[in-house]
């Protein structure tokens, strides 16, 4: 009977797989078509095109809407960066303080975060009578619709214009018309803007770097005198810079250097 029964069970095996592999194939199929057939019922008609689809620019009261405002606020902040350094006192003042910082012999004290931030609010200090005119005369107007972005941008550039005109040069004009191969223009007012930001630029970085050189002189003093002495005591293989450093740094903090250079920079851009 154990023989039997075992030859049952083995006989029977086949048939169980060939049960349990139908019932497999059966629930596939079932699962596969369900939501085969549940989507096509689902299926929604498109709707027809709307006529007349428009996007508003201004709000109800002629007012810009929030979206371009927000829009507009963006943009600004992309381009902020260049806007720093191309038309405010930002250049200058950062270049002569690093300058500052190299007749020192202190390459890396103050850090460049540290004279960029400086540099940064003194650039506020200064700009801070450009900027309030600039929010009066465009920034204001557009923000309640008296004026449209175009007559904004007009009449807030007007007061940028006239602060690069009276730090820049004739002769850097003349350079920069030369250059774009253009005529004299007439009066200030016809000078373009591609013209007129280069030109402040290269007259910005000329004040600065005549600002360095007189901030460089006594300091190359000091080392003159420092390595003359050390070759007179015949000590030669004694790095100067070395001995001269405690003297610059003494001689800068008794004059005020860093009062006297920010009250020069602020000064040379009085009217």
């Amino acid at each position: 009977m154990t023989t039997a029964a075992t030859r049952g069970i083995r006989s029977g095996t086949p048939n169980r797989a060939l049960v349990l592999v139908g019932c497999t194939l059966v629930i596939a199929a079932a699962l596969v078509l369900v939501p085969a057939g549940a989507g096509y019922a689902a299926t929604v008609e498109p709707a027809p095109p709307i006529d007349g689809l428009s996007v508003e620019i201004n709000g109800p009261d002629g007012e810009p809407s929030s979206a371009i405002v927000t829009l507009l606020g963006i943009t600004l902040l992309s381009v902020a960066p260049a806007l720093l350094l191309m038309m405010t006192s930002f250049t200058k003042i950062f270049v002569v303080l690093a300058m500052t910082r190299n007749a020192l012999a202190l390459p890396t004290i103050p850090p460049n975060q540290v004279l960029a931030g400086l540099a940064l609010f003194l650039s506020l200090f200064i700009m801070s009578p450009v900027l309030t005119d600039v929010n009066l005369l465009g920034v204001q107007p557009y923000l309640e619709g008296q004026m449209t972005f175009v007559e904004a941008i007009d009449a807030a550039s007007a007061p940028l214009r006239e602060f690069m005109l009276l730090h820049t040069r004739e002769e850097d004009l003349a350079l920069m018309t030369r250059a774009a191969d253009q005529e004299n223009p007439a009066t200030t007012a016809d000078v373009p803007m591609l013209t007129l930001i280069p030109a402040f630029m290269i007259s910005e970085l000329r004040a600065a770097f005549i600002i360095g050189f007189v901030i460089f002189v006594p300091f190359l003093v000091i080392d003159l005198v420092v390595a003359a002495s050390l070759m007179s005591m015949g000590m030669m293989m004694l790095p100067p810079v070395m001995i001269s450093l405690p003297f610059k740094i003494l001689l800068f903090i008794l004059v005020d250097g860093w009062g006297l250079i920010i009250t020069s920079l602020i000064s040379s851009y009085g009217t």
